[in-house]
């Protein structure tokens, strides 16, 4: 059976698509990532159990601990598994206390999911996650043992998520790491105008930004409601009896956080709270931060 003319016409058409997908297929194929680099170190024993709908893994290094409890509250769509990941940054961490032959502390991961806010009780249905998370630790801590000191860190997410936590019950911590936390100088019900703004004064991605806004307005159903978790809200009440403060972050970070976290830097500072700032130039470098704030008695442990 002879094709049409006009169809001959159009054959080369597909032929170059064919050709093209072929290509395309074929470089990515070429370029993908095989592998990722991975961390060596002994893994913490770990033990997992919930109480209510809190998530949560305890590790224990096999060498011991130190007594302390430092509470680990992940980055967004990570787990309470994240700790042990060889290709995560809390690799470095426990490799590098492995090293040095310092004794840890005991590393409680918690979550509520891959997204989530702590925040009091409020409007929205999901609020609440804040008193449940301070009703949580004494069940916790009556299978772990008590500790010498309550210590906070998280990344991201996580990061602002412990400054809510610790600067809402200061007496209950001794030291906050955030790194890379979640700090921003205007709050999700401020006029699209000042966002902007502060999306081109800090360079924050506006896909990112948005999906904050997002995330903020399924927690806190108003500006008066996000006064209550907002850190640079809650640092004006402070004073030298709060927690020892460690903060991060990158002046490149496309989340437009290193603008809120400088000034909660600075004004804890003026309200007495001992507090170490470390500007980085990118978001990386995270594992030293959680080093220092641990081992204070260390200072050079992670430094390079």
């Amino acid at each position: 059976m002879r094709l049409p003319k006009r169809w001959l016409r159009y054959w080369p058409i597909p032929l170059c698509l064919a050709l093209i997908g072929s290509g395309y297929f074929a470089w990515g194929e070429l370029t993908r990532t095989r592998g990722n680099q991975t961390i060596s170190f002994v893994p913490a024993k770990a033990s997992c159990n919930t109480e209510g709908s809190l998530q949560y893994c305890a590790y224990r290094a096999a060498a011991g601990t130190n007594g302390d409890i430092v509470y680990y509250l992940h980055g967004r769509k990570l787990d309470a598994h994240i700790w042990n990941d060889t290709t995560y940054y809390t690799a470095m961490i426990q490799a590098q206390w492995q090293k040095t032959g310092a004794l840890p502390p005991t590393v409680v991961a918690v979550s509520y999911g891959g997204t989530w806010l702590l925040t009091p009780k409020g409007a929205r249905s999901d609020s609440g996650l804040l008193d449940d998370f301070m009703q949580r630790l004494p069940a916790i801590e009556a299978k772990l043992g008590k500790p010498k000191r309550r210590i906070l860190l998280g990344e991201s997410m996580g990061g602002l998520n412990v400054l809510i936590a610790g600067l809402n019950h200061p007496s209950a911590f001794t030291k906050v790491a955030a790194l890379c936390p979640g700090v921003y100088a205007v709050s999700p019900f401020s006029k699209i105008s000042e966002i902007r703004s502060s999306m081109e004064r800090t360079g924050a991605n506006p896909k990112i930004i948005f999906g904050i806004w997002l995330m903020a307005r399924q927690y806190v159903a108003n500006d008066a409601e996000w006064q209550t978790v907002s850190p640079l809200k809650l640092i004006d009440r402070a004073g030298p009896d709060y927690p020892v403060l460690y903060l991060s972050n990158g002046l490149y970070d496309a989340y437009g956080n290193f603008e809120g976290t400088e000034r909660l830097a600075r004004t804890a500072t003026a309200h007495g709270v001992q507090v170490e700032w470390h500007p980085l130039l990118w978001r990386p470098l995270r594992h030293r931060c959680a080093i220092l704030v641990c081992f204070p008695h260390e200072q050079n442990i992670g430094e390079s």
